[in-house]
């Protein structure tokens, strides 16, 4: 059973993703919050699996509280609920350690793929919203920075396939090796970036020009 909270200010958005949320199987809300204050003090309560949590809510933005919830021992998995319009807040949350995005107006499938994605620990959501998100956020200059190890040809490979929001199983039939392959090169190229989820890999990417 995946355990859900979810954080909005918007009573009217928390009862629709409820009701989304309770028809599908596997799937159980198990509470609500309408602050950033209140989101972090029920996600160490309830201990859910994956916290939808929206960026703009009183006493504690969305941001803030996702920093503090990634610095406990075992957070949970975030989902940002966001619009196109808070860029910067979305990519501070991305870099505080979110696990991936939800647009507010994505509709009730691409709602329970981001849940799914998130606990199964696939950070990204559907690759159009992965893609078109990530180019907005990444479109902005950035250092080329030296990595202590650099990547090699196939983990870039690995890399530019995560950035368009490819699952394992899909990098593994593209570049015609086996899903253990995909899930070493993974670990690897974690390890050398200091990623700490498939998220960052991808805004790495967007970052440094290696998709377009």
């Amino acid at each position: 059973m995946i355990r859900v909270l979810l954080a909005d200010d918007q009573e009217m958005v928390r009862t629709g993703f409820r009701l989304i949320l309770s028809a599908e199987d596997g799937v159980e809300v198990v509470g609500e919050a309408g602050t950033g204050v209140t989101a972090v003090q029920l996600a160490r309560q309830l201990r859910p699996d994956v916290v939808l949590m929206d960026i703009r809510m009183p006493e504690l933005d969305g941001l803030e509280a996702t920093r503090a919830l990634m610095a406990d021992p075992e957070p949970p998995r975030i989902v940002v609920v966001t619009t196109f319009d808070l860029d910067e807040y979305v990519y501070g949350a991305l870099r505080a350690g979110a696990c991936g995005f939800l647009l507010k107006d994505a509709g009730p499938r691409l709602l329970v793929e981001a849940v799914r994605a998130a606990a199964a620990g696939d950070a990204l959501v559907s690759p159009s919203v992965t893609v078109r998100l990530l180019e907005h956020l990444a479109a902005r200059p950035n250092g080329q920075e030296e990595l202590r190890e650099p990547l090699s040809p196939r983990e870039l490979d690995v890399v530019r396939a995560v950035a368009r929001g490819r699952t394992n199983a899909e990098i593994a039939a593209e570049l015609f090796v086996s899903l253990s392959t995909v899930k070493t090169h993974l670990t690897n190229v974690q390890t050398k970036l200091s990623a700490r989820n498939r998220t960052e890999i991808a805004v790495w990417a967007w970052e440094h020009g290696l998709v377009r």
